[in-house]
């Protein structure tokens, strides 16, 4: 069997880059993979070249290593393209989109999905994604788009809307992520877990959570999650993120019938009921860390740095498989052998109560035959309204940009729930005004206008 290419945009990201590759490598079929490293950052580029290089030693891979500066000449040929870039970077753009609406008394935690951070992040992140798009229907026209980046729901509804021939996914880590971390706090084995996610990404639920019995039959988990966050003795705290207890989504959960998939401190700036100013004491009950991703980008350089200077120095590198989906996804479409992942796509359907042409969130089996989505049918009337008060501002976002109207960019962060909840429409266009002219040439020249 011939061996596939992989070509990674965003390949500076070394620590990533690093992950993804080390998991690609580490499955036989693929260990003789030519990658294709890109990044514009060439310093960057050298660096995980480097890392890569290691990694192939390592493992005592064939693989083959090229870099390029040039997306074309990484895209040319490939059979699967993985993207992971952050237009605009920490500095100066998601430092702009925290900023800026602080001047207005408009407070967010990540500000990368939705909520007026996550339009402007939209805004800044299309044009781009759909120059990759163009430059594959003319150079590997049959790839495999593999999108980590955000915000995640608004790509891949803007990809399908421009680019359908396009095949892709966009992969997040939150469904699995979010199981180990209810297993923790239930004390289960994770690999006791069974259940079936679905809805939009940072807002999909468990519509089943269950454990898998000695005997063979399954144990509903739900029971256990409410009367153990009911007694306080869940959530558990957490190693990786101290500041954030995760006290949201078990409020939520209590409300809803349903646990969310991705973290407190993203829920938490995504409906109206938590972030409200004169309510410190909303902040302290639900321990919502403001201004969490600014402190999380600043920590993860110093960690990347101090990662990229090891791989640098060291003769072979340490290899562990990560969570992510990427190495299951190439194997299973190379290789026919069958895979089962949580991926972003266009609905069509899938999910019967939102609409066809937003993205949504579902188990989806991979084999030679691609990505097939899982049929869902209809959510819980109250996971759809809420799913719904996000995909209005997706679908606004998307329809700005394929119209090219900034009308619709001012009319998507009116109805962002927690934009709403917090200014008037005078100070909302006032923000989105100001918003613009922070980002200058980052955003589109029709959003300049």
């Amino acid at each position: 069997m011939a061996n596939p290419k992989i070509a990674f945009i965003g390949a500076g990201s070394t620590v990533f880059m690093k992950n993804i590759i080390g998991d690609v490598l580490q499955r036989k079929p693929l260990a003789g993979a030519h990658i294709a490293l890109m990044d514009i950052d060439p310093q960057r580029l050298a660096d995980s070249e480097l890392v890569a290089g290691k990694l192939v030693k390592t493992l005592g891979a064939p693989a083959t290593v090229t870099t390029h500066t040039d997306r074309r000449a990484a895209l040319d040929g490939a059979d699967f393209v993985i993207v992971a870039f952050q237009i605009g970077g920490y500095e100066p753009s998601t430092v702009i989109d925290f900023e800026v609406p602080k001047r207005f008394g408009l407070r967010q935690t990540i500000a990368d999905t939705l909520g007026i951070g996550g339009i402007m992040r939209g805004l800044r992140t299309v044009p781009h994604l759909w120059a990759v798009c163009a430059d594959m229907e003319e150079l590997c026209p049959n790839a495999i788009l593999l999108q980590y980046v955000n915000p995640m729901a608004i790509n891949t509804w803007a990809i399908a809307e421009k680019y359908p021939a396009i095949r892709q996914v966009g992969l997040c880590h939150s469904v699995q992520g979010t199981a180990a971390e209810l297993a923790r706090d239930l004390e289960i084995p994770v690999e006791t877990l069974r259940y079936r996610a679905a809805g939009i990404n940072h807002m999909a639920c468990y519509l089943t959570l269950e454990q898998r019995q000695p005997d063979g039959s399954h144990k509903n988990l739900y029971p256990d999650l409410l009367a153990g966050y009911r007694a306080g003795k869940i959530p558990k705290p957490s190693d990786w993120n101290p500041r954030c207890p995760n006290r949201v989504r078990y409020e939520m959960m209590t409300r809803l019938g349903y646990f969310v998939t991705e973290s407190s401190e993203h829920f938490a700036e995504y409906v109206p009921w938590f972030i409200k100013s004169g309510r410190d004491d909303l902040i302290e009950k639900y321990g919502i860390p403001l201004d969490e991703y600014p402190k999380r980008c600043i920590e993860q350089v110093e960690d990347w740095t101090e990662q990229a200077e090891r791989y640098r120095t060291a003769e072979t590198i340490e290899i562990e498989e990560s969570h992510e989906y990427a190495s299951s996804i190439v194997n299973a479409i190379w290789t026919g052998e069958p895979a089962v992942i949580y991926g972003n796509i266009r609905n069509n359907g899938a999910i019967a109560s939102l609409p066809d042409s937003c993205a949504v969130e579902v188990p989806c089996l991979v084999d030679a035959n691609g990505i097939q989505p899982t049929h869902i049918g209809a959510l819980p009337p109250q996971l759809t309204a809420l799913m719904r008060t996000n995909i209005n501002v997706q679908e606004l976002t998307v329809k700005a940009l394929t119209t090219e109207n900034r009308e619709h960019i001012y009319h998507a962060a009116m109805l962002d729930p927690h934009t709403a909840a917090e200014l008037d429409l005078d100070q909302i266009w006032s923000l989105v005004d100001d918003l613009i002219a922070a980002h200058g040439d980052m955003l589109p020249a029709w959003a300049r206008r």
